[in-house]
């Protein structure tokens, strides 16, 4: 049966993703939403800010990694109706959500994210792994939204090296190692509300932000649970929608005031599994 509803995708966009690796833009909050979703983490921001002042781009992720399983306002933009009905759309009925992470650059920062491809680090087969990217700010080319080239997910896996410079947001500063046509890069364009989708093989990145206004985004990784993870240990995720028949994850529950209170704890679990689990 087709799903049919407000984010569902038409054959055509379906079509469209399967070509190029990526499909945007899909309105998955309203102006209330968008502003609401962008308040509550603004707060979570300035409460974290001191912290976070102090981090090198490739550790912040100890602040805004993995957020979905402690704060409940980040679990419902996760399980949002509309984001589950686009993601089921390309994944199916079945759906979990392994891990996320907030894009924040603030006006003038150097952080950017080399061009690379996803599967090369997270071990995971099959690609049966969609990132869905939500923006509750603009995401521009000037406040160094994110840039993808097309048709990369069907070619063969590029090289990939650790460059570990001091600016780039992942950690070990990963880039292609062979040289990219950035002429032939599509640049992600989003207004607040808006989220686009990516496959797990497309090569991706972003450059800083050299503009006044500020680029935040969530991005949320969604996988089947057919999915396997070579790790050290079973490796986290939560259920969002559907069934899980195969047991490659440990589910946990959705946050809760409580989870919110032991946040730390909670979190430096995830850090340790998900870290552990793929080379992020």
């Amino acid at each position: 049966m087709q799903l049919v509803g407000p984010t569902s995708l038409t054959p055509e966009e379906r079509t469209r993703f399967d070509r190029d690796g990526y499909l945007f833009p899909k309105k998955v909050f309203d102006t209330t939403e968008a502003e609401m979703y962008l308040r509550l983490f603004m707060d979570y921001y300035s409460e974290n800010e001191e912290r976070l002042s102090v981090l090198p781009p490739k550790e912040k992720y100890q602040v805004l990694a993995e957020t979905h399983f402690v704060l409940p306002w980040v679990y419902e933009i996760v399980s949002h109706l509309k984001v589950l009905d686009a993601v089921e759309c390309l994944l199916g009925p079945d759906l979990l959500v392994w891990a996320t992470d907030w894009f924040v650059k603030m006006p003038g920062e150097k952080t950017y994210v080399g061009m690379h491809q996803d599967g090369t680090y997270w071990n995971m087969r099959p690609a049966n792994v969609v990132t869905a990217w939500v923006a509750l700010s603009a995401s521009t080319p000037a406040n160094g939204g994110m840039r993808v080239i097309p048709g990369t997910h069907r070619q063969p896996v590029l090289p990939q090296r650790e460059t570990y410079a001091p600016d780039s947001a992942l950690s070990r500063g990963q880039e292609i190692d062979v040289d990219i046509d950035e002429k032939q890069a599509v640049d992600i364009a989003l207004l607040p509300g808006e989220m686009s989708l990516h496959h797990i093989w497309i090569v991706h990145g972003s450059h800083p932000n050299a503009s006044s206004t500020p680029r935040i985004g969530i991005a949320i990784r969604f996988l089947t649970p057919d999915v396997v993870q070579d790790s050290p240990g079973r490796p986290l995720a939560m259920l969002v929608r559907g069934r899980d028949d195969y047991g490659n994850f440990e589910l946990l529950q959705p946050p809760s005031s409580l989870s919110a209170r032991n946040q730390a704890a909670i979190i430096n679990r995830i850090h340790a599994s998900v870290m552990g689990s793929a080379k992020k």
